[in-house]
Formats: structure tokens, sequence, C-alpha cells
């Protein structure tokens, strides 16, 4: 498949579960990626893992991603995932590719050697990746940070790597792990990446707008934009890019169309989860899509103690009708 020249929405666990992938496609993603999947997890048949990996209609080009520490596991989940063989199989439609995480900064994560704490051992990378490639039916792509810390910075070894090892793309978090998500990535290691492989890379990290993904294609010469926190309560920046990068003029959504999505992704939320986790799990999105608006904290307060989505609507209504 190709990966050059796509906007993707970047793997967010927590956040890029099915409402949120079918928005951005509806507004320009041309590739979406899962939530992050526990390949040891799918060695035990664990059924809520197997729905992090449902494909819905609707969401177009589909990459699932799994983390691990142990090739043949990893390979397993590669070729379970890939074929659709797997316990609890939910869904007919298989992903088209398979991405690799190394790049999750998360403690839990990087405790067991996996995510980011791969970046240590290129070895186990080269070993993880060659497995995966092997096993699986579809390309195979890896997620990667710039390195460990700042006196580690290897994204150019595991790149090449990762080439070696037969891997379709490679996309670059242009931060370290000890970094987190602090301010600034350094897009730098990106293009270090690009002038040294010739595989596709994809940059991440820090596009908020369609002048940051003008700016890192300009500077890096990236194939490919992956955007996370950038379309966190803001699908609209998929279309922003597409319109900027082909000399189309682009309209930002009005306000009462902003909060109409907000609740169109909270019902879908609702209609997959049931009400009361849906409910739970929208207020982590309604903070992205209200922020700057005026009043938007004391509605916030509010929709804290809803626990109905009609409750969220008629809050939500109100703040539209305030922002007129």
């Amino acid at each position: 498949m190709n990966f050059k020249n796509k906007l993707i929405l970047a793997p967010m666990a927590g956040f890029t579960d099915h409402p949120m992938r079918s928005l951005s496609v509806r507004y320009g993603a041309d590739i979406v990626v899962s939530e992050m999947v526990s390949a040891k997890a799918m060695q035990f048949k664990d059924k809520k893992t197997a729905t992090l990996a449902r494909i819905y209609e609707g969401e177009g080009v589909f990459g699932t991603q799994i983390f691990g520490h142990e090739p043949d596991v990893m390979a397993d989940a590669a070729h379970a995932l890939s074929y659709g063989d797997y316990e609890y199989k939910i869904s007919d439609t298989l992903p088209d590719f398979i991405d690799i995480n190394m790049g999750c900064p998360v403690k839990k994560i990087v405790s067991n050697g996996e995510g980011s704490a791969l970046l240590k051992n290129p070895r186990l990378c080269s070993e993880i990746i060659s497995a995966c490639v092997k096993s699986s039916r579809v390309p195979v792509t890896v997620k990667i940070r710039a390195g460990w810390d700042k006196d580690s910075i290897n994204c150019v070894e595991i790149a090449r790597i990762a080439e070696e090892s037969g891997a379709a793309a490679i996309s670059v978090h242009a931060r370290t792990r000890e970094q987190m998500y602090e301010p600034y990535a350094n897009w730098e290691y990106i293009k270090s990446v690009k002038d040294a492989v010739s595989i596709p890379v994809i940059g991440n990290g820090d596009i908020y707008s369609a002048s940051d993904a003008l700016r890192m294609l300009e500077e890096t010469g990236c194939d490919s934009l992956m955007i996370g926190r950038g379309a966190l309560g803001n699908p609209f920046i998929f279309d922003e890019i597409k319109c900027r990068t082909s000399g189309k003029i682009y309209t930002p959504p009005t306000i009462s169309e902003k909060i109409n999505v907000t609740l169109e992704h909270i019902r879908l939320l609702c209609e997959e989860k049931g009400e009361e986790t849906g409910i739970r799990e929208s207020r982590k999105h309604i903070g992205h899509y209200t922020r700057g608006l005026k009043s938007s904290a004391s509605a916030r307060q509010r929709l804290n103690f809803a626990i109905t989505y009609d409750e969220i609507y008629d809050i939500l209504s109100s703040l539209a009708k305030e922002n007129e």
C-alpha cells in the first residue's frame, strides 16, 4: 500500500477509538490507526483486547497497532490480526497494515521493556520487526521516538534497522521518551531519518494547524504526516491541511457546527459503549472541543455531573448559543 502523501490519525491509547477515527476520516484523514493492542493479551485470548482491534465500516485505510517485547509473541499477534485468526474475532474486516509500537512513553509500558523502551535494544527491535514482517500477510510499519533520552538519540539507527528488517514505512515522533510530551518537538530528528532511509518516513509531533503541517513538510521532507494531539477536539484539522496543501480556501467550522460534531462524538460513544461509559469517556473529549469558548470552564463543571446524553445535549446547546 502507499504510505506517501497521506494524513494519518496517530494511535493514542484511550482516545483513538471508533468514534474519533470515524470523525477523522469524515474530515479528511487518509489513514487511521487503532489504539494499542497488547500482543501478550492476545496470546491469553483476552476479549477486551480483541475489541480494540475491531474495524468498523467507514474507517477507510486502517492499521492495527501492536505492542510487546517478545518477537515470537509479537509475530503471533501480527499473524492473527492480519489473517483474522484469533479467539474473539468480532469484525470481518481485516487491517490494511500492522504497526509496531516502539514509541509509547507511558511508565507501565516501558517498565515491561515495551514501547519506547525497545529503542534501548536495537537488536531486539530488529528481531521483532523481522518476525512480524515474516508472519503478517499485510505490510508492517514501525512507530518510534527520537531515542530514549538526549544522550541516546538513535532514531536513524533504528530506522535503518526497520528498513533492513522489511518495514514498509516508519513514523517518527520527534521527541525522546524522556521528554514525554513536553514542548517542543525537534523536527530535525525526522529530517535525519528521512535522509537516511528509502522507505516512507511519516512525521509526527506538534502539528496543530495547516501552517504547522506545511512547515514540517518543508523542513523535514517527510513523506506523510501523522497528527495526534492536534486532532483532539479538532477532527477538522485534516480538512484544513488538505485545503492548504491543495490551494483551496478553508472554511473553519462555526461554533454551532463544532458543538454539533461534539454531540455526535458523544452519541457515538454512548451507542458503542453504553450511555454510562460513553458519558464518562466523553468528558476528556469535550474539554478539547470546547477549549477557548466563552463560559466553557463553567460548562465543563456542569458536564462533570451530567449522567445522560440529554443533559449533555442541553449544556452544550446552551454553550453554543452563548458563543454565537
